[in-house]
């Protein structure tokens, strides 16, 4: 007996996912009322375990604290495409869903990924689909994609439990994308145009400074002639770094932002112990270099004008994502086919709104895809940013990325290997664990 042609399996598992739309809607907005922050997304993880496990998936769990993958396997051997999903929400009080005790929400839409994931899973987990891959299929729910808490993610390392600070960094230093060849995933966005669908574009890389400024106490009406202002000195280093800006070239759109964690102890006091948590972003990691060091030098300077002393961490952030002109296209064909020509609104490579995700850092070792939904309204990050329109955010989404599979694995996974043979990433995997380590650094200024 012939097996089933391409054409015959897609239509097959997109009826799957229509038949379960009702159940994918659910899963996503199920996450969506549980926001946990990265490395501590323990009721999401579980949650998503038991969705996989009642699909008939052995899932792999604890990977990175809370991430975990999963494997389908095909009848004969070949490439490996992974479909992610990220766990994490954002930290913003203010927004409808945000949890009441720790102020997690999704504003950045990571709960519909949860959705999407599961439609590819149920449509692909069929004995006809599955006898007819050449290759695997694996699910990768990664944590900590949005690089926020770094005091707290500094303690976990420091107690050796992660050595990177976000979830993709850390499972590939871990080894869960060693047997993967390629990898996709679709976000959600707002205000990115009428078309459904986004794809194409860059990203920011990043890199995050902890800079602590040490003064000295002492009581602010009676005697502040006595101390040192720390303070005082991370505030004249925030306006030196402000007096930088129109040195920044808008063609490496630079983005240097920042907050205080710690401003001092008591108003009565003179602070003496302030932490500012700084954030520089460009183009690439190469155009990084120049403008944290202008950065760190406004660092200094507040420290030397207060009579202060700095440390400042730098912290390895994100490489700039590069999308695979081959997947990228694979994906934009099957939108059309299924969705509509006026579904998709493809973006030019070099375009970047400015913000960075860790799926840069999984491009620099391989292919890769991003694209976006446009399924929100509001603003990203914000108390604003609402979901609305689930079947652009979970059911399109699905659909396309399981159609995209199909094609690259069927067929003898010929697709696949010809998009792996066109393929040049920037480095290996164990080039670039190295690279991240020395990204980290720690330097001590003191003006006496």
């Amino acid at each position: 007996m012939a097996k089933p042609q391409i054409e015959e399996l897609r239509s097959e598992a997109l009826q799957t996912i229509d038949s379960a739309t009702r159940e994918l809607i659910i899963a996503a907005k199920t996450v969506y009322n549980t926001p946990e922050t990265g490395f501590n997304e323990f009721q999401t993880s579980k949650f998503v375990q038991q969705q996989l496990q009642a699909l008939g998936y052995v899932v792999e769990t604890g990977i990175a604290r809370t991430g975990m993958k999963a494997v389908l396997r095909g009848s004969k051997p070949g490439p490996t495409v992974a479909v992610i999903a990220e766990l994490d929400a954002l930290k913003v009080p203010a927004h409808p869903g945000a949890d009441p005790e720790t102020g997690a929400a999704h504003a950045c839409g990571h709960h519909a990924q949860t959705g999407v994931m599961l439609g590819v899973a149920r449509a692909m987990n069929t004995a006809n689909i599955q006898d007819s891959l050449d290759g695997n299929l694996a699910f990768i729910v990664t944590p900590a994609e949005e690089f926020i808490e770094i005091q707290d993610r500094l303690v976990l390392r420091d107690a050796g439990v992660i050595e990177f600070l976000s979830g993709k960094q850390e499972m590939i230093r871990l080894g869960s994308f060693d047997d993967v060849d390629m990898t996709m995933m679709v976000h959600t966005s707002a205000g990115n145009g009428g078309a459904g669908l986004n794809i194409g574009g860059t990203s920011n890389a990043h890199v995050s400074h902890q800079v602590r400024y040490i003064g000295r106490s002492a009581h602010a009406g009676g005697s502040p002639d006595q101390g040192v202002n720390a303070l005082q000195a991370a505030m004249l280093a925030n306006s030196a770094i402000n007096s930088q800006r129109e040195t920044f070239r808008e063609s490496d759109v630079v983005r240097v932002h920042g907050i205080l964690s710690r401003g001092g102890s008591s108003v009565n006091a003179v602070p003496d112990d302030v932490l500012y948590e700084g954030r520089v972003r460009a183009r690439t990691v190469d155009d990084i270099e120049s403008i944290a060091d202008q950065v760190i030098r406004c660092y200094r300077a507040g420290a030397l004008a207060m009579g202060a002393s700095v440390e400042v961490q730098e912290i390895a952030g994100y490489h700039d994502l590069i999308q695979d002109p081959t997947l990228k296209k694979m994906f934009v064909e099957n939108a059309e086919l299924i969705l509509g020509r006026d579904s998709i609104n493809v973006v030019p490579d070099e375009q970047t709104q400015g913000g960075s995700t860790d799926m840069g850092d999984l491009s620099s070792i391989m292919p890769v895809i991003h694209p976006y939904a446009n399924a929100a309204t509001g603003v990203g990050h914000g108390h604003d940013y609402l979901v609305e329109d689930y079947d652009r955010a979970v059911v399109a989404p699905a659909k396309v990325i399981t159609a995209t599979v199909l094609d690259l694995l069927g067929n003898g996974a010929q697709k696949a290997r010809e998009a792996l043979a066109k393929s040049k990433p920037r480095m290996t995997r164990e080039e670039y664990v190295s690279t991240q380590r020395t990204r980290f650094r720690t330097e001590t200024y003191d003006p006496d």
